[in-house]
């Protein structure tokens, strides 16, 4: 009797292993078949698909100017639906949480926002720039900016006056100049945004530092004159990682650019 379940379980490793093996050769993920050489567009799509997820969660580090490969690909999506929808997405997470914050009386309950691709939209800069796939200009940069004509990213306007009516004081946090208060000034105005709490910017004194610790210095500053900072947004990781962190971050997509 005792050599029935010996034998059965023989069967049974055996079953397995065969099935194993003929699974070995079929993966449950399967990829689209590629063929030698220069890839195809559908390649390129779901390449660049990867890359784009890589980019956005930071797993990809620090990077350049993305690869001519991929301009296609970031233009559509920048003009497209999937960014506008992707940005909502956001600014509905960021409204949730805001809701969930019981205001004080005291003035001190602050969400900072970024500027460039976070409350204002570069993207008509970045058309005629190859959408990130060229070497940035400084120059050019600048003279687009001084023409303060970027619009307002729709969901980033919603979220920006709904946090306002809720009571949060709105820090206005960038990595623009001094030189450049005036026209960032008159671009938010003339994009819908009005009653911030204070704008700061990069003074003299800050030239050459990296943008997570300049981001980081004037985040502590508000918390040592007691503020507290319930959220922060921006399209960089520079802009929400470091010290003196929000209580919660929201990352808005951008896959034109990288700031470290």
């Amino acid at each position: 009797m005792a050599s029935q379940p010996v034998t059965f379980s023989f069967l049974l490793i055996s079953i397995l292993i065969s099935s194993a093996s003929s699974a070995s050769f079929e993966p449950l993920i399967q990829l689209p078949a590629t063929t030698t050489g220069r890839k195809s567009h559908v390649d390129d799509d779901l390449y660049c698909s990867s890359w784009h997820l890589s980019i956005e969660t930071n797993n990809a580090g620090s990077w350049a100017q993305i690869s001519s490969r991929c301009e296609s690909f970031v233009q559509d999506y920048m003009t497209g639906q999937r960014y506008m929808s992707d940005s909502e997405i956001v600014a509905n997470y960021s409204l949730g949480y805001a809701s969930s914050i019981e205001i004080a009386s005291d003035g001190k309950d602050a969400w900072i926002f970024d500027v460039d691709e976070t409350l204002l939209s570069n993207l008509p800069y970045y058309q005629a720039h190859g959408f990130g796939s060229e070497t940035f200009d400084e120059n050019s940069w600048d003279l687009w900016v001084d023409l303060a004509e970027a619009p307002a990213i729709p969901a980033s306007l919603k979220l920006y006056n709904a946090l306002k009516q809720m009571g949060f004081k709105i820090v206005v946090l960038t990595g623009r100049t001094e030189n450049q208060r005036n026209v960032t000034e008159k671009n938010l105005m003339l994009a819908g945004y009005t009653g911030w709490e204070r704008l700061l910017l990069r003074g003299p004194s800050d030239e050459g530092t990296p943008a997570t610790v300049f981001k980081s210095e004037r985040r502590s500053v508000l918390v040592n004159e007691g503020y507290r900072i319930h959220g922060s947004s921006g399209d960089q990781w520079s802009d929400l990682l470091g010290f003196a962190l929000a209580k919660r971050s929201f990352k808005l997509p951008n896959a034109m650019y990288y700031i470290a």
